[in-house]
């Protein structure tokens, strides 16, 4: 296997819904230009997450992308630090690899990856009981990149990874989901941001292979 195929299977995204906003021009890189939409994705609920998308202005020739249009894409989970207010942002949003057809058989919110844990696991429980661990993980990408994804494991997934060392590499497997949160800003003002993050429904460490239990 070489090492760009390796760099794809550590990271794989498979996306459908619709066009939740029309794409908008982003930036261009050795003569191709990238522009960024919003894809509606439903969940088993009736809830949907709104996930962020980068594509290519190549691969979108010939691709109805209009608002309201479905799209089913593969892909995958990247990160990217952007400057605000003289700070460095963690931004997150799904590169498209290709556009395919859509298929009702397949889940349409599905990730897997591959990485190392860079950051010591953050475990807690809600009001309600419910057990969470907040975990970051690093994907290797070709010319000696990486993506940092924070993934949000729940019961006996966040039991089983809570004393996880930073460096050892596990496989997630999961869904993309945004949630909105209230940033305060000063003592007078907040806003209502938006988080990304990979909500894990199984992990495999070594030859441990664990799913979530509630």
């Amino acid at each position: 296997m070489n090492t760009e195929t390796t760099y794809l299977k550590n990271n794989k995204v498979y996306l459908c819904g619709t066009v939740h906003s029309e794409p908008k021009y982003s930036h261009e890189l050795y003569g191709e230009g990238f522009y960024e939409f919003v894809l509606k994705v439903p969940r088993l609920s009736s809830q949907c997450d709104y996930i962020p998308v980068t594509v290519s202005e190549r691969i979108m020739s010939g691709v109805n992308v209009t608002e309201g249009a479905m799209l089913a894409l593969n892909g995958q989970f990247r990160s990217y630090n952007k400057m605000e207010n003289a700070k460095s942002k963690l931004m997150l949003t799904v590169f498209v690899r290709d556009f395919v057809a859509p298929d009702d058989s397949l889940n349409p919110n599905t990730v897997e990856l591959s990485g190392y844990i860079c950051k010591d696991p953050v475990y807690r429980t809600t009001p309600f009981n419910r057990e969470i661990c907040d975990l970051l993980l690093a994907v290797n990408r070709a010319y000696n990149k990486s993506d940092y994804i924070p993934c949000i494991a729940w019961g006996r997934n966040a039991r089983f990874v809570r004393d996880i060392e930073v460096g050892q590499k596990i496989s997630v497997f999961g869904r993309i989901q945004s949630r909105e949160y209230t940033k305060k800003i000063s003592e007078t003002e907040s806003e209502v941001r938006t988080a990304y993050e990979l909500s894990v429904g199984r992990i495999i460490c070594g030859d441990i292979d664990a799913e979530e239990d509630d």
